[in-house]
């Protein structure tokens, strides 16, 4: 087998993290011999701990989660145009110059899940709830896919409005939560990137809105369907899609971005779903 060096997921907490397990199966797939690890660090000692990793001859990128994605995007020498608009990094890529390129592998994951599923984004009117990192993600990979029109909705208006400033186009708009019923409707595709689910909690828009909708598609997994998704089910919404294909996908970009192997997402998505 051909050795594809080291890779590592850093973050805090980290213990929990899949990644492992979804790169040795991607791994597999591809015949090449990967180590990767999981990695915790601090806010205060994480840059010497990426340093440290990356100097290592065998290293050949990593992935960051939490709390550090903005961190290493200041801290990378290259960004990617969707690492730029997401002010934040999920994948870093070592050049064989040695300088580093960081980028953000969410949006295609995402994009790449909803096509999977048989989602139309391309003319689609579409809903994205929350204005944090997970909506700045994967703006500019929805927009390469030619929505007719995306509207970013979330509690504090103001936030809504700079995210839909990142991209200024007549078909983005962002507005607050309770101006919802101001937006021409239905919206086909509703997207819930807020983190009500992990929570519990359901985000707070009209059920009249999410009950015209054609496809409801929540970030978040778990092994039940979340509460959004079980609401749009009662309100009669057929089509209902968690996040664990946007995990693997995401997961599915990396490994490209640093082996040139494009992986077969199914079976560790499958893989994946009877182990939660």
């Amino acid at each position: 087998m051909d050795l594809v060096n080291k890779l590592t997921v850093f973050g805090n907490p980290i213990a929990q993290s899949k990644s492992p397990f979804i790169h040795q199966m991607f791994a597999k797939q591809a015949g090449l011999e990967v180590e990767y690890d999981r990695t915790l660090a601090t806010k205060e000692n994480f840059i010497s701990e990426l340093s440290k990793f990356l100097a290592d001859p065998n290293a050949r990128g990593c992935n960051i989660t939490s709390p550090f994605k903005e961190q290493t995007a200041e801290w990378v020498d290259e960004l990617s145009a969707a690492a730029k608009i997401a002010g934040a990094v999920n994948t870093v890529i070592k050049k064989a110059d040695g300088t580093f390129i960081g980028g953000t592998t969410d949006g295609i994951g995402l994009v790449q899940d909803l096509q999977r599923l048989g989602v139309q984004i391309k003319g689609a009117r579409i809903l994205l709830l929350g204005a944090g990192g997970a909506a700045r993600g994967v703006l500019q990979s929805i927009f390469t896919l030619e929505p007719a029109l995306l509207v970013v909705a979330n509690r504090t208006q103001e936030k809504a409005k700079l995210l839909a400033s990142l991209i200024p186009q007549d078909n983005f708009k962002g507005v607050g939560l309770s101006q919802l019923d101001e937006v021409q409707q239905p919206f086909d595709l509703i997207l819930n990137s807020t983190s009500a689910s992990l929570t519990g909690e359901l985000p707070a828009i009209p059920d009249s809105v999410v009950s015209k909708s054609t496809w409801v598609y929540d970030m978040s997994y778990g092994d039940k369907p979340t509460v959004f998704l079980q609401h749009a089910d009662k309100l009669g919404v057929t089509n209902t899609f968690d996040g664990l294909g946007m995990l693997v996908g995401q997961a599915a970009e990396s490994f490209y971005l640093w082996t040139g192997f494009r992986p077969d997402v199914e079976p560790v998505i499958k893989a994946l779903r009877n182990n939660l």
